[in-house]
């Protein structure tokens, strides 16, 4: 781009100078620009094959109305920009993708412990949001578990962002259960999906903690990788995105209506189980029922709670303090 707008620069001297003086020769832009009659000729037909300046009768110039050369120069300069970004997109993709075979990107850590210390302080320092998909098995203890919600609540109250997308089927916590549907009462933006394939959290988009299970018989124990800004956080990014698409809202507004909170003993009862992830058929051995009757008093309990599945039973009986 020719700087004819910079009355330091060869260019806009000269452009200047045909603006003030219209079918000037040559020989008068020299003089009155104090520049060599050949850099003049030469800057003229370059402006004239950028078409800021047009010639006639052989050696008288003119130039073009400001207001287009500057409307020509800012689309110029919006292509410019365009194919910056383009290029920059594109190179970023080598630059992370080629990073890929370096260490530092990617690191493991061993052991729930070593996770729960490094965890609180990736925790501490969100900004803005934190993307997660949570399944059991769960590691941590009642008291880890109750320090986590309390942090996540805290996080919440000053604007922070959460989203979750929680497995739908049972779970072997009911401590952690229970969490859960406070942490959703207080302002967690949840959905369920059947059977999440990961456990992983996104923080701010710039670091991953993705917590892999030994599998049965092959001892060890949780195995944590640290993903930082690379292609393959990206990825897992946009893995997040799908499952939330593909996860079911829980709607806790249905959960805001009138229930009769006259419950039996046994209603109660399965109720907490309801919400702790048991089946009817675990619910059934545990009290004592049949799995007819298990299911006749759940149905019954989930048109109560005006709720659709068991995971907003279970947020419904957190918020009047049930769990």
């Amino acid at each position: 781009m020719f700087d004819v707008f910079d009355p330091d620069a060869v260019h806009g001297r000269v452009y200047q100078a045909l603006v003030a003086e219209p079918r000037a020769s040559v020989a008068a832009i020299a003089k009155r620009t104090c520049l060599p009659e050949k850099l003049v000729r030469d800057t003229l037909a370059e402006l004239r094959q950028a078409d800021m300046a047009t010639d006639s009768d052989g050696d008288r110039w003119d130039a073009r109305s400001p207001d287009l050369v500057a409307a020509t120069e800012l689309r110029r300069e919006d292509d410019r920009r365009v194919r910056l970004r383009a290029a920059e997109a594109q190179l970023m993709e080598v630059f992370r993708y080629s990073r890929l075979r370096t260490p530092g990107f990617v690191e493991i850590i061993h052991g729930p412990a070593a996770f729960f210390a490094r965890f609180q302080k990736i925790q501490e320092g969100v900004r803005s949001e934190v993307k997660a998909i949570d399944r059991p098995p769960y590691y941590w203890d009642a008291a880890e578990i109750d320090r986590q919600e309390r942090l996540q609540i805290a996080q919440m109250a000053t604007g922070i962002s959460y989203r979750t997308v929680y497995q739908e089927s049972e779970s072997d916590s009911p401590v952690r259960n229970a969490s859960m549907m406070r942490t959703i009462t207080a302002g967690e933006n949840a959905r369920v999906l059947a059977d999440p394939p990961v456990k992983l959290t996104i923080v701010d988009d710039e670091v991953a903690v993705l917590a892999t299970d030994p599998p049965d018989g092959a001892g060890g124990t949780l195995l944590v990788l640290l993903v930082h800004k690379s292609v393959l956080l990206d990825s897992l990014t946009r893995i997040f995105e799908s499952l939330w698409r593909l996860a079911v809202p829980v709607n806790l507004a249905r959960l805001n209506e009138t229930i009769n909170e006259t419950l039996s003993d046994r209603e109660r009862e399965i109720l907490t189980l309801m919400a702790s992830g048991a089946t009817d058929d675990a619910i059934a051995r545990r009290l004592g029922l049949s799995r007819r009757t298990v299911v006749r008093d759940v149905g019954r309990l989930l048109e109560q709670l005006g709720a659709t599945t068991r995971f907003q039973a279970g947020a419904q009986a957190a918020r009047r303090g049930w769990l």
